[in-house]
C-alpha cells in the first residue's frame, strides 16, 4: 500500500482536478473527496471522468466521494489520508489548512492561501503550527517549472551574459510583469464554467491577490535564488491601482451559467502594483480579461548592466512565450552562446537565433509541457519534500510570508 493517500477538500477551483490529471508513483490510487453536494463537486468528479476516458494515458483514479454539509467535521474525525488538497475558498482557505494542521496532515493547496492582510497573522501562525505538528504545508507555484522561467532565471544569473540587476527608478523599474488571464477559457479541453462566488472579489480575492501570488514569486524566487527575502526589512510598498472588467449579462450567463441580477457586472479583479525588494524597483500588471483566443499570457523583463532578458507572449502574437535577450554591447553574444551550450546539457537542444534587435532563445516543443502538466511536476516536488524534509529549501517559509506580504498589502492599498 501507498504510503501517501490523498484527501481532496471541497474542490471549488478546477486546479483541485488538475493534481490528478497523472497518476503519480508512491501515491495511493484511491482518493478520498470530502465536500457539499452541489455543482462545485460535480464540475470536480467531472473533471476527473475526463482524465479516466481520454485515449492517452488515461488516469486510474478510484475515487471515494463522502457527501454532506458538514464534510469538513467528517474529514478531520475520519481522514482517510495524510495528504489534503486544496483549491478554491480563498477567502476561508487559511482556516481549512489550520484545521488540518493541527489534526497532523500535511497541505498541498492552491494560492492564494490569504487574499486580505488581516489574515497575514494567521498565515504566520499555520506555518508555526506545521513546523511543531511536523508537518508540511505547501503553495502550489506552477510557473517555477514554466520552461522560459526557468531558462530566465538561469540567464539573469550570468554576470557574464546579463552583468547585474540594476536598481531601476519608479518611472523606469527594473523588473516588469504583466500576466493576462481570460475568465473564458477551457481547461483540459472542456469549457470551464466559474461559479458566480469567482465574481466576488471578497471571497476570490482581485487579481493581485489571487493569480499575482505567481508573478511576486517569481520575483523572488529570480531576484534572490537561493535566499531569503526579509518582508519586515526588504519589501516596500509604492503605489497601488485596481480596475473592473466588465461583463453583460450575457456574457456573466455564458461564463457562470447563472443570470445576473442587473444589467453589467464591474469585476474589480485588475490590478497595478509599484514595489522594491531589496532596493530593486518592480512593477507588475494583472489583468482578466473576458476571452483571449489565443490563451493566457505573460510578459517579463529583467534589465542587466550588460542586457535585458524578456519573456514575451501576448494576444497578438499567437504560441508559446518566447525567451529574448536584448544585449547593450556585441560582447554579449559569445558568453551568451556559451551559456546556452552548457544549458542545453540539461534542457536538450536549446539554441540561439540572432535577430535584428536582440537574441531569441529556440527551446524545442518536448520542453514546453504547458501549465496543466505543471502541476503533476509540482506534485512530484512536494512529494520529495515530504519523504526528505530537511532537502526543503530555508529560504520556502520567508519567501511564502514575503509573497503573500506584497500581494495582500499591495491589494489593500488599491482601492476601488
Amino acid at each position: 500500500m501507498s504510503d501517501i493517500r490523498l484527501i481532496t477538500v471541497d474542490p471549488a477551483h478546477f486546479h483541485a482536478a488538475l493534481v490528478h490529471k497523472e497518476m503519480v508513483a508512491g501515491v495511493s490510487p484511491t482518493v478520498h473527496v470530502f465536500a457539499p453536494l452541489g455543482p462545485d463537486l460535480l464540475a470536480h468528479l467531472n473533471r476527473l471522468v475526463g482524465f479516466t476516458m481520454r485515449v492517452t494515458n488515461p488516469t486510474t483514479w478510484n475515487v471515494e466521494v463522502h457527501a454532506s454539509p458538514d464534510f469538513l467535521r467528517k474529514m478531520l474525525v475520519s481522514p482517510r489520508g495524510n495528504v489534503v488538497v486544496l483549491a478554491g475558498r480563498n477567502r476561508t482557505k487559511i482556516d481549512t489548512m489550520r484545521a488540518c494542521v493541527d489534526a497532523g496532515l500535511h497541505v498541498l493547496a492552491d494560492k492564494p492561501w490569504i487574499i486580505r492582510h488581516a489574515d497575514f497573522p494567521k498565515l504566520e501562525a499555520l506555518l508555526d503550527a506545521a513546523e511543531r505538528n511536523h508537518v508540511l504545508v505547501y503553495d502550489i507555484m506552477t510557473e517555477r517549472h514554466e520552461i522560459t522561467s526557468i531558462l530566465q532565471r538561469e540567464l539573469i544569473q550570468d554576470p557574464d551574459v546579463f552583468g547585474k540587476l540594476v536598481s531601476g527608478t519608479t518611472t523606469e523599474p527594473a523588473i516588469r510583469m504583466e500576466s493576462v488571464h481570460a475568465l473564458k477559457k477551457l481547461v483540459a479541453g472542456q469549457p470551464l464554467q466559474r461559479p458566480p462566488v469567482f465574481f466576488d472579489v471578497a471571497e476570490q480575492g482581485d487579481g493581485l491577490a489571487d493569480v499575482g501570488t505567481h508573478l511576486v514569486d517569481l520575483v523572488n524566487w529570480m531576484v534572490v535564488p537561493n535566499a531569503a527575502v526579509d518582508y519586515r526589512k526588504e519589501i516596500r510598498i509604492l503605489t497601488g491601482e485596481r480596475w473592473p472588467t466588465t461583463l453583460t449579462g450575457d456574457r456573466y450567463r455564458t461564463i457562470t451559467g447563472h443570470a445576473l441580477s442587473q444589467d453589467r457586472l464591474d469585476y474589480f479583479c485588475n490590478n497595478r502594483i509599484a514595489y522594491t525588494v531589496r532596493g530593486i524597483h518592480v512593477e507588475l500588471i494583472i489583468r482578466w480579461d473576458l476571452e483571449l483566443p489565443a490563451g493566457d499570457t505573460h510578459f517579463a523583463s529583467f534589465q542587466g548592466t550588460k542586457s535585458r532578458v524578456e519573456i514575451r507572449q501576448s494576444a497578438d502574437r499567437p504560441g508559446p512565450p518566447t525567451l529574448q535577450v536584448f544585449p547593450h554591447a556585441a560582447t554579449v553574444k559569445a558568453p551568451l552562446a556559451k551559456k546556452i551550450d552548457t544549458l542545453s546539457k540539461r534542457y536538450p537542444n536549446l539554441g540561439v537565433a540572432e535577430e535584428s534587435s536582440g537574441c531569441q532563445i529556440t527551446i524545442p516543443a518536448a520542453l514546453r509541457i504547458g501549465h496543466e502538466a505543471h502541476f503533476a511536476e509540482v506534485t512530484a516536488e512536494f512529494l520529495r519534500y515530504l519523504a526528505s524534509p530537511q532537502d526543503l529549501p530555508h529560504w520556502e517559509r520567508p519567501n511564502l510570508l514575503a509573497k503573500y506580504f506584497v500581494t495582500t498589502q499591495g491589494a489593500e492599498m488599491a482601492p476601488a
